[in-house]
């Protein structure tokens, strides 16, 4: 085989290669990374009923969506089940405060359930999707996908109201009375 056919092989052969490691990274889902679902908002489609609507959710911590309507969704949790001492410590500001919260939300949820999960802070897939989850209950609508689904979270001391649109996007009750989206990138919350 002459010179300059070994060239245009291993030529082909490295572009192939590049093509393949290219395609692989640009399809792994943005959920890998393990820091962000990709989604603008907490969000469920419905496909077993709700239960399953919050496995993928992106992650919320000091450094990472620490000023979000997502964050002000999860400090509602805390303030449910007792680890924030009230509605005024609902800010949407992920800091010390509800860090410290967090963690002993974590171990709280591993004692009665055996949840697995790690008492590290960051609320991800396994804080929302694997034990926060089981505090929702539907009181009213559809867990059809397309139709507006009604739940309650159900806290150790507290409760408070959320729903699914018909896009998929969650709301919550705010201190104020008002359905805030609760999202990644604002914060609207009160």
């Amino acid at each position: 085989m002459s010179w300059h056919r070994k060239r245009i092989k291993l030529g082909a052969c490295t572009v192939g290669a590049l093509t393949a490691a290219l395609l692989v990274v640009s399809t792994t889902p943005a959920a890998a990374s393990g820091t962000y679902s990709g989604r603008a908002y907490i969000w469920g489609n419905g496909t077993v009923t709700y239960s399953d609507d919050w496995d993928d959710e992106g992650l919320l911590q000091t450094s990472v969506h620490s000023s979000s309507n997502a964050t002000c969704l999860w400090q509602r949790i805390l303030w449910a089940d007792g680890e924030l001492a009230s509605t005024s410590d609902v800010d949407g500001v992920f800091g010390t405060q509800t860090y410290n919260a967090t963690v002993a939300w974590q171990r709280d949820e591993n004692n009665d359930w055996n949840a697995g999960l790690l008492a590290d802070g960051g609320v991800g897939k396994q804080s929302f999707g694997w034990a926060a989850y089981r505090h929702l209950f539907q009181t009213g609508g559809s867990s059809a996908v397309g139709q507006t689904l009604y739940l309650k979270y159900s806290g150790t001391h507290n409760t408070f109201n959320l729903r699914r649109l018909p896009d998929g996007n969650y709301e919550f009750v705010d201190g104020d009375g008002s359905w805030r989206k609760a999202g990644y990138d604002y914060r609207t919350c009160s």
